[in-house]
């Protein structure tokens, strides 16, 4: 036997496997009972009831299987679709309800309120209108048919807003008609563009995602949520939605663009976050400034770059931290950024600049501890500025190391040791004096890593107010490791006071 008939012979035994099956499938649903049929109504009742609505649909597909000509299981199912707010599923069990039974009122009464919802007016009106002809004093459908017109009349003053540009009218009007039309997604689209026209993107957002859940496929749903939250400079949240877009459809050509490139934006965060955490802070910038070259006018995006290069820069110590902190700053005044630059500022010894950023901050947030605590530390910093900078005095950076700065005290020590001015004028004699004493206090205080820390947050910890300065002596301390330049002991040399 050849191979096709190989094939075919298979094929065909798999077509009577299957068709087999769904013959004991038929016979078993058609097996049963009207008894086992009103069980699945019984039990999905009971869980609707009990509010479990998924299992209670679960019963009602089976009632309707097993009797499809059973119109109140469809009536029931109907309802089931409603409290889980799927009003397209529900309309066409109710409009089978209706097919078998015409004259039930409460099934009409059901559909013209989903139309109503739906903002469906002509079907609802319909739908009113027949059950008010068969029940005059039904009260529920007298107020829904008194609504329509009322609903009708706010859409047509609606539309004429809209038509002279007139947004703000267009929301209130609309508003009211989705009190009524709750589950119109045309109306909720329209108020969302007016929401956008006014520069409300999260109301407008509230609406758009009302819209991907009552339309099926809504790509461009998702995708318009998709550039909102890129607006308001949520990347990740713009490539969560954008992602929903292809999903739906993953050849989608306008949201495969927004993709690409909102891909580009969170990666370049990501990677700056992780180099920040790592305090690896030049390669934090560096990441950063990559969002900037992904998204070169997007402002919401931009400062998202812009202020986490501020934060890496500022922690780095680089010189253009007060430049990409102003950028930042220029895109969204927020209190943080200022606080940030406030901190260039003092790595700077710019204390006007950084106390005036402190206190701009503070009239933005009045509680915010971070610019309270940076004001006070910028304060101290000024005014400790009027008397000695240790850092200054043996010419070494705010970063130096311990080795860097023993390194630093040798070398000024020896070159401003009183014996090398022993013969000279007197007021050589003094300067040098005086600069000695000011090199020892600079090694006193930066070599220790406690008063350095105090001198670093604004205090001097060697001014003779605070309880350290009072036991400072710089002839007893300070002044080892080297004996007339060569090393090996201590200074031996005598000041003369007046």
């Amino acid at each position: 036997m050849t191979d096709l008939a190989h094939l075919q012979g298979y094929l065909a035994s798999i077509w009577l496997f299957f068709l087999a099956a769904e013959i004991h499938i038929n016979d078993a649903t058609s097996s049963l009972s009207s008894a086992d049929v009103d069980q699945h109504l019984e039990m999905g009742l009971r869980l609707l009831s009990q509010g479990q609505l998924q299992d209670a649909l679960t019963h009602f597909h089976a009632a309707i299987d097993a009797d499809p000509q059973n119109y109140l299981s469809y009536y029931r199912r109907a309802t089931v679709y409603l409290a889980l707010g799927k009003a397209k599923q529900a309309l066409p069990d109710l409009q089978q309800v209706l097919k078998m039974k015409p004259d039930f009122l409460a099934a009409r009464l059901q559909r013209g309120n989903v139309h109503l919802k739906l903002g469906n007016l002509d079907e609802a009106h319909i739908d009113f209108e027949d059950v008010l002809r068969r029940d005059p004093s039904n009260a529920e459908a007298l107020q829904a048919y008194s609504t329509i017109d009322q609903v009708r009349a706010d859409v047509r003053e609606a539309q004429q807003a809209l038509h002279y540009g007139d947004h703000h009218t267009h929301i209130a009007l609309l508003s009211r008609v989705l009190e009524v039309c709750s589950w119109s997604a045309p109306l909720r689209q329209l108020r969302a563009d007016s929401y956008v026209a006014v520069g409300d993107l999260i109301a407008a957002l509230s609406d758009l995602r009302a819209t991907t859940k009552l339309v099926t496929d809504n790509r461009a749903g998702h995708l318009q949520i998709a550039k909102l939250h890129y607006r308001l400079g949520e990347a990740h949240e713009s490539l969560s939605e954008v992602r929903e877009c292809l999903k739906l459809d993953q050849d989608d050509k306008q949201c495969h663009e927004h993709y690409k490139k909102v891909k580009k934006v969170v990666k370049a965060l990501d990677n700056s976050q992780e180099h920040l955490d790592r305090e690896d802070f030049a390669s934090c910038s560096r990441s950063a400034s990559k969002v900037l070259d992904a998204e070169p006018t997007e402002p919401a995006v931009r400062y998202r770059g812009l202020e986490r290069m501020c934060t890496c820069q500022v922690r780095e110590g680089a010189s253009e931290a007060v430049s990409t902190c102003t950028r930042a700053i220029e895109l969204d005044r927020e209190p943080r950024i200022y606080c940030e630059r406030a901190e260039a500022y003092l790595n700077d010894d710019l204390f006007d600049e950084a106390i005036r950023d402190y206190q701009q901050a503070l009239e933005m947030d009045e509680g915010y501890q971070r610019a309270k605590e940076g004001l006070g530390k910028a304060q101290k910093k000024q005014k400790l500025k009027k008397k000695r900078d240790y850092y200054k005095i043996l010419g070494v950076k705010k970063t130096a190391s311990k080795k860097e700065i023993n390194k630093a005290y040798r070398k000024l020590a020896q070159q401003w040791h009183p014996d090398n001015f022993a013969t000279g004028d007197e007021k050589d004699k003094k300067k040098a004096e005086a600069m000695f004493i000011d090199i020892a206090a600079a090694k006193e205080v930066l070599s220790d890593p406690d008063k350095r820390r105090k001198f670093d947050a604004g205090e001097d910890p060697l001014d003779p107010e605070s309880e350290a300065g009072r036991g400072f002596n710089p002839f007893e301390q300070g002044f080892h490791g080297f004996h007339g330049g060569q090393g090996g002991g201590p200074f031996h040399f005598k000041f003369h006071f007046n």
